[in-house]
């Protein structure tokens, strides 16, 4: 499976859309390293409610062993990156 970062969003959450440019840039730099799972709580509440994300933006990190890291509000890029990094990413 290797790293997902997933990104529980919804289309009338502000801080989300603050969020989206900084998750497109490490994306387009880190390229494969790790996969970017987008969530809309609203379509996916069951997902939302297994990773018990009650805030938004939420983002996850997780990798073969399970999470490594959690994020609620807008996350700055290097913490975003430090995760990866200590996910294998």
């Amino acid at each position: 499976m290797g790293v997902t970062l997933y990104d529980f969003y919804a289309d009338w959450c502000g801080p989300c859309k603050t969020q989206d440019p900084i998750l497109e840039d490490i994306e387009e730099e880190w390229g494969d390293r790790f996969r970017l799972q987008k969530v809309d709580v609203d379509e996916e509440q069951e997902t939302a409610n297994e990773y018990q994300v009650r805030s938004l933006p939420t983002l996850i990190v997780e990798n073969d062993d399970g999470v490594v890291e959690r994020f609620v509000g807008v996350t700055q890029r290097d913490d975003i990156e430090s995760a990866l990094e200590d996910a294998g990413a």
